[in-house]
């Protein structure tokens, strides 16, 4: 391993301060931070306990806990650490209301904060507590140890309203409370930082500045691209390398290598959609989406997989012949020799290890996942918040600097507005993009008050769309194009959770994150649905929120243990689709998506595999996610009684996972990837974009994205994205070349 010669330290990224409108009356606040403070609570021995506010532990209760806790940890004071552990709560860091109160303010949609607010104000009653609680006292007035039973009881309760209730309050409170939280990292021996990391040297990129102004600032070039990404940053290359003036417009900032990897705190929101809280509107599932200089690029774990040849069959059978077709290899190929894709230096981390040794065991089909982190050995599992020795070939560090090099230009903290149209012959013709650019603060960050805000018009010979299949979809109906086929047909490969413990110590945030794959269940129905499955992002504040909670004393317990964890997703490719739009209040962005029975199948079959091969590789523990599923403890005579996956206790937990299934509404699933909002289609009767990626109805108006896939891809998106977006791009240049000729 390379080692620096002195301990790498991130640049701080600290973020613009809260709204100054508080979203919740004093009455509300209390009542949301006494759950919270129940769901992460101070716990203290019985003897010295404020009973009002703190759990009362027994002696020896309290005793086990310390000694388990000054085991697990590897901080010098060991027994300081878990004292100060056990006794934080989640309210008792002011960063905690902080981050509750942006969260209100800023990223809750409007329809689900009334909502949440509405509950709130229930509980503040004596007939709402006593409908909620089974108590005429308010929650927040009752004692710690009774707020939990009650919480507890939320679990269980036949009324669906609660067991949603209790998901909501008990994630919201874990999620919070894990990304600020001081004493956790110092029982896990977490580092901010990847062990040995050495620092990488970055692009100097230059961002087009505009001075105040009452007016429009209006300027031209030849194509202006909407969004940075991984389809964005292709044809910003292809297209200024054939020499056409080329504009990148991103609604995010650039954020240099010695910021990254960011922190826990300021990640997500820096870097993420929406501060990464994304939600249907049923609150089932959450969508996780870059929102950074470089897009899902610069965030994703650098999974590296080409399209499988039966879903470009599929495409092809939709009448798009392009994708059974040699060019589109070719494009696969060059995408990934730019990235410098491979499989050859990867270092497989404890947790990708277990998988593909449980896969062996049990004959299942399996792979390395190809890395595009230009030819190097990558021993990073922080990639997340952003690579800071810059070896992941993402766009920010590979095709953005090759399109500046060639002569395009950039605009970071652009919101495109609208896509400017002219009429010709009938036909509407993309003629620019009008939006808002808004600067960064005195000091070059994000966090003051920016300098200068001001409208901007861009005039261009062709627009290019690649805000993702999110945001382009909006992009497009507020232009005013009125396809019903925009923002429909979402693909979100839902993703449902497995963990187990072993005995020996995993690190799971160590070592690069997803470099292996088992295929076993990919083709469940024959026709190409199924589940892939492979390892997750193991950064706590990514992984710890999974757990189950039954009570403040063993969730702290458990989430102490990481150290000894691994976790992995089983990842659909989904069948049934959902439906992005506008909020009708602010226009941000809102998904309808229900996991559909089908697919639900499929993930439950993927999870019971991988417990399969958890329980083959010697786990003690293993566990799902779905609420009401036990966890299974392996047995002591298991280990030598030979039978393998045969022991009947387990064969027991596995038939309890698929008879439980994943019960409604408290149920969760979780995406990384969304697709289809903006499909490529063969006639405009069904689809949004024609087989060269051009807009139908449209001229000069084009999508490269993630958005155009017919389907669900089945794999990592990345490379199929960037290969349909150099194929689509060329094609731009070519159809420029010959527009000059006219």
């Amino acid at each position: 391993m390379s080692l620096t010669t002195a301990p790498v330290s991130p640049r701080a990224t600290p973020l613009p301060p809260v709204p100054s409108e508080d979203p919740l009356t004093a009455a509300q606040w209390k009542t949301l931070l006494a759950i919270a403070d129940t769901i992460i609570p101070a716990i203290k021995p019985i003897a010295t306990a404020n009973t009002r506010l703190e759990i009362p532990a027994t002696a020896n209760e309290y005793s086990t806990a310390i000694s388990t806790l000054e085991g697990l940890s590897p901080n010098p004071d060991r027994q300081a650490a878990a004292k100060a552990y056990l006794e934080e709560n989640a309210s008792s860091n002011p960063a905690f209301r902080e981050a509750l109160h942006r969260l209100l303010a800023l990223h809750m949609p409007h329809a689900t904060k009334r909502q949440f607010i509405l509950v709130l104000n229930i509980l503040n009653t004596r007939a709402g507590s006593l409908l909620l609680t089974g108590s005429t006292t308010p929650i927040g007035d009752q004692p710690v140890h009774i707020r939990e039973i009650i919480i507890q009881g939320w679990a269980a309760a036949r009324l669906p309203l609660l067991r949603q209730l209790y998901r909501s309050l008990t994630m919201l409170s874990k999620q919070t409370w894990i990304r600020i939280t001081p004493t956790l990292p110092r029982i896990l021996g977490f580092p901010h930082v990847p062990l040995g990391m050495v620092p990488g040297k970055d692009f100097d990129y230059e961002f087009i500045q505009f001075p105040p102004g009452d007016k429009p600032e209006i300027i031209e070039t030849d194509v202006v691209i909407v969004g940075s990404g991984c389809g964005g940053g292709v044809c910003a290359k292809n297209l200024a390398e054939a020499g056409n003036r080329v504009l990148v417009v991103e609604k995010a900032y650039h954020w240099t290598s010695e910021h990254y990897p960011m922190s826990q705190e300021n990640g997500w929101d820096h870097l993420f959609m929406n501060g990464a809280f994304i939600s249907s509107d049923d609150t089932a599932v959450n969508i996780i989406a870059g929102q950074a200089w470089g897009g899902g690029g610069t965030i994703n774990w650098s999974a590296s997989l080409q399209t499988q040849g039966f879903v470009r069959r599929e495409w092809a059978d939709r009448g798009l012949p392009f994708f059974t077709s040699s060019e589109f290899q070719d494009s696969l190929d060059r995408v990934c020799e730019r990235m410098g894709v491979s499989a050859e230096f990867i270092e497989q981390n404890r947790t990708n290890q277990l998988l593909m040794e449980g896969a062996r065991k049990l004959g299942y089909t399996y792979k390395a996942v190809p890395q595009n982190t230009g030819g190097k050995r990558h021993h990073c599992g922080h990639c997340t918040f952003g690579c800071g020795s810059g070896e992941k070939q993402g766009p920010s560090v590979s095709y953005l600097p090759d399109a500046a090099r060639a002569g395009a230009k950039f605009i970071e903290g652009f919101h495109a507005e609208k896509i400017i149209f002219s009429q010709k012959n009938g036909e509407k013709v993309a003629i620019g993009v009008r939006g808002t650019w808004v600067s960064r603060d005195v000091n070059g960050g994000v966090a003051g008050e920016p300098i200068t805000r001001r409208k901007v018009i861009i005039k261009a010979k062709r627009v290019i769309v690649s805000a993702g299949a999110m945001q382009s979809p909006l992009l497009l109906l507020r232009s005013g194009l009125k396809n019903s086929h925009i923002g429909r047909n979402l693909y979100i490969h839902p993703v449902s959770l497995l963990g187990a413990i072993h005995k020996e110590d995993i690190k799971p945030w160590e070592g690069a994150i997803l470099t292996s794959v088992v295929s076993e269940c990919e083709n469940l129905d024959g026709k190409g649905h199924g589940v892939k499955l492979e390892a997750t992002n193991m950064l706590p504040s990514a992984w710890l929120i999974w757990l189950p909670w039954k009570s403040g004393l063993d969730y702290k317990l458990n989430a102490a243990r990481m150290k000894h964890m691994v976790g992995y997703i089983s990842l659909a490719r989904d069948r049934d689709t959902g439906q992005v739009y506008p909020d009708p209040v602010d226009g941000r962005v809102r998904f309808k998506y229900s996991t559909s029975s089908f697919d639900k199948k499929h993930i439950t079959e993927g999870l019971i595999a991988l417990a399969k091969m958890q329980y083959v590789t010697g786990a003690t523990e293993i566990f799902t996610v779905i609420p009401g599923v036990s966890t299974f403890i392996r047995s002591a005579e298991s280990e030598q009684d030979g039978v393998g996956i045969n022991d009947a206790k387990f064969q027991a937990w596995l038939e309890e996972v698929r008879t439980v299934g994943f019960p409604s509404p408290e149920s969760m699933f979780v995406s990384a990837h969304q697709m289809g909002t903006c499909r490529m289609s063969s006639t405009a009767k069904t689809g949004v974009v024609d087989p060269k990626g051009q807009v139908w109805g449209t001229k000069g108006l084009y999508v490269a994205d993630a958005s155009v896939f017919p389907s669900a891809s089945g794999v990592n998106p990345m490379v199929t994205n960037m290969a349909i977006a150099d194929w689509l791009s060329r094609g731009v240049a070519t159809g420029l070349v010959n527009q000059a000729r006219l």
